[in-house]
């Protein structure tokens, strides 16, 4: 064989040969400037040739391991103490070209935040998306947000009818140049925990806008559930469509689920497309972007969703059942037992998309261990389903973490209703978290109404005493049942019970009565 063509030959051999040895890969959400969770055992996993063995060596650890098979590996990292020194985390593959290297790897908090439009709320308007975000103090809090203990993954908005592995997303320092593009209220609890705590808070947001829960939720775990199995076979069926026949003639095709509060699409199907990229349809964001983030450890989760529920009255009746369903899920694929999971209750607006049956629905998830709920019925606004005053979110949700996941001895919740007793015309409501008293912020006490047996609620007088509210009207002599906060936009009611801590009531009312809201989309 002539020279020129061996060198050529040879060159191509050693490429090739270079390119198969360089097989060793990191998970997604392992790269430069990330957290790795104090305290617990820290897994890493990835992919490599299969019998490559694998060392990952970070802050005077070793730890080898055997690609299977299936080229999957993985090593447990013992706990670690939190640390604010940039490290390098090292991985070498036995044939592997040359070693992975991150930069600046920290050890403090790490929390997940999943959910919908207002998780991904990014803290500037000016960012890509056409969305009308950013906060209310959008420029004075990109000045000030010069934190490089606080980092964020965000992962690439993806949904997938099949189990993915991997997505897309980097870990970024929190700086005046970057803070703008962070989910707001991920932003904010790192903020106040990372001053609260001093070590560095790692967020990783993974939220899709207008998603559903059960979009979130495993297959497996839906598959197992009699009351919530439907919605699998939805997706099951209208994927299945699709495949056979993508053009998705929507006059023919499988129903889709559709919002409460969105018109049907003509037709009734739904749109056109693939099912499996729907963010209401069952399963396809946890296979694209909760999926390739197991088993990373973390300390909990923050939720920020209930804007979409599709499935018209019966699929609202469900949706404390499919938050506790997702809750048990993820808790038992990450295999770090009860992890705190916190969310929001919706704030106000004047849409059946933010009606008092979800809010009740949402506070059903209390009743799971290590659960808590941010109320925010005082910062929504009437017209718009993505509010800019994210700032008490962002606060209450950190003061629920420092009371329940650190022990600080702070209050954490507003007033929460207790109970009722009815007697001479009048109802006395108790309450706990009284926060060092019962407050009417600005004046006297609005937002409550009552009712006598025929169901009838009017405005009612409400009156501090002691440690309960007093509720009456002229017009019911004897009253049964009372309500609190009780609309779609409860700020338009004046609602104003806090307690002494300046946090407020949440809704609630003392009957079971059927409400039915008009104007929802049903199935």
């Amino acid at each position: 064989m002539n020279t020129p063509l061996l060198k050529l030959l040879l060159t191509g051999f050693l490429a090739t040969t270079a390119i198969l040895r360089a097989e060793v890969k990191l998970a997604s959400p392992f790269t430069s400037h990330m957290v790795l969770q104090r305290d617990m055992k820290v897994p890493v996993w990835g992919t490599a040739a299969a019998g490559e063995s694998v060392t990952v060596e970070f802050a005077g650890q070793t730890k080898t391991a055997t690609a299977a098979a299936d080229g999957k590996w993985r090593v447990d990292l013992d706990a670690l103490t939190a640390s604010a020194e940039g490290r390098v985390f090292a991985i070498t593959g036995s044939k592997s070209a040359a070693p992975l290297a991150l930069d600046d790897v920290l050890v403090g908090e790490v929390w997940l935040g999943s959910g919908q439009s207002n998780m991904v709320f990014y803290v500037s308007k000016s960012t890509p998306g056409g969305t009308p975000y950013g906060l209310l103090n959008e420029e004075a809090e990109i000045a000030a947000a010069n934190y490089p203990k606080i980092r964020m993954f965000t992962a690439k908005d993806t949904k997938s009818y099949d189990l993915q592995t991997t997505v897309p997303g980097t870990w970024q320092v929190c700086s005046p140049a970057t803070v703008g593009g962070f989910s707001a209220v991920g932003y904010l609890f790192a903020r106040d925990l990372q001053k609260e705590l001093n070590v560095p808070v790692g967020i990783i947001t993974s939220a899709s806008g207008a998603s559903c829960a059960e979009a979130w939720i495993s297959r497996e775990a839906l598959a197992g559930d009699p009351a919530l199995k439907f919605m699998l076979d939805s997706i099951d069926e209208t994927e299945k469509y699709f495949r056979a026949a993508p053009a998705d003639r929507p006059a023919v095709a499988p129903l889709r689920p559709t919002p409460i509060n969105k018109p049907r699409a003509a037709g009734g199907r739904g749109a056109a497309g693939d099912p499996g990229r729907d963010q209401h349809a069952a399963t396809v964001l946890f296979n694209a972007m909760i999926n390739p983030l197991i088993p990373y450890a973390m300390r909990g989760a923050l939720w920020y969703q209930g804007e979409s529920i599709c499935w018209g009255t019966p699929g609202l009746n469900l949706y404390g059942a499919v938050q506790k369903k997702l809750i048990a899920d993820w808790r038992a694929r990450w295999g770090e037992g009860d992890f705190p999971f916190y969310l929001v209750q919706l704030p106000g607006q004047q849409n059946i998309s933010n009606n008092p049956r979800i809010r009740e629905e949402q506070a059903a998830v209390l009743a799971l261990p290590h659960t808590g709920m941010a109320v925010t019925i005082d910062t929504g606004e009437a017209k718009n389903v993505h509010p800019h005053n994210k700032e008490p979110v962002g606060e209450r949700l950190t003061l629920i973490a420092l009371a329940n996941t650190y022990g600080k001895k702070v209050e954490f919740s507003g007033p929460v209703f207790a109970g009722a007793k009815f007697d001479g015309g009048a109802a006395r409501v108790s309450f706990t978290h009284l926060g060092g008293g019962l407050v009417a912020q600005g004046g006297d006490l609005k937002g409550f109404f009552i009712a006598g047996a025929d169901q009838k609620f009017v405005e009612a007088t409400a009156k501090i005493d002691g440690d309960n509210v007093v509720v009456s009207s002229p017009t019911v002599a004897a009253p049964v049942a009372v309500r609190y906060g009780w609309d779609n936009y409860p700020e338009g009611l004046g609602c104003n019970l806090r307690n002494a801590a300046d946090l407020p009531a949440g809704p609630f009312r003392t009957d079971t009565w059927d409400y039915p809201i008009a104007g929802i989309v049903e199935h």
